[in-house]
């Protein structure tokens, strides 16, 4: 179970986060330049409405939900923020928020793997984060037990859907007999 290898150490002023070789080939701490280069992508892809009070990325608890979650992508985070800091030569922190804006929308265009998970990870963060969803009008709470009213929509639009024909290969019939049609017998 991927929960059973993630160690987080928030009471300090660094997070390591460690994991087995087979999951993840090494350890990858996040702390120092990491740590500052991830709370200021973060801060600058959501910052904070102090009108609204609405915490930006940045804030200490969703960093540290973001280190929590992190699981497989972590190694495309730590290449991410390497080569964002790369990019901003040396220290993405230290650039004034329209430089750190226009060299993330450079990188995110051709970031790939790495920008997808950063961008995954810092966005489910934030979007779990109870004060936010409180500012977004939505109960701090799991959908369930109690649930969401869902509205009803136009069921008719799926008609044509259900009218399509299958595309897909159904595997719960055999391999073709010799004659290229499948096998009824369900592989008895």
């Amino acid at each position: 179970m991927l929960a059973d290898w993630i160690v987080i150490e928030e009471d300090c002023d660094y997070w390591v986060i460690v994991g087995s070789e087979a999951d993840m080939g090494t350890d990858v701490e996040l702390g120092g330049d990491n740590r500052q280069t991830l709370g200021a992508v973060a801060a600058t892809m959501i910052p904070a409405d102090i009108e609204r009070g609405i915490p930006g990325a940045d804030d200490p608890a969703i960093l540290a939900d973001i280190a929590r979650s992190a699981g497989r992508d972590l190694a495309l985070i730590h290449t991410g923020l390497a080569e964002i800091d790369k990019r901003a030569g040396g220290a993405f922190a230290s650039l004034d928020r329209e430089r750190r804006e226009a060299l993330i929308n450079d990188w995110y265009a051709s970031g790939g793997a790495a920008a997808a998970a950063l961008g995954r990870v810092v966005l489910g963060a934030y979007y779990r984060d109870d004060r936010v969803l409180r500012a977004l009008g939505h109960e701090a709470r799991a959908p369930f037990p109690q649930g969401h009213v869902v509205e009803q929509g136009d069921w008719s639009l799926l008609d044509p859907v259900k009218r399509r024909a299958a595309f897909w290969r159904d595997d719960r019939a055999g391999p073709p007999d010799r004659f290229g049609k499948p096998d009824d017998s369900g592989g008895r």
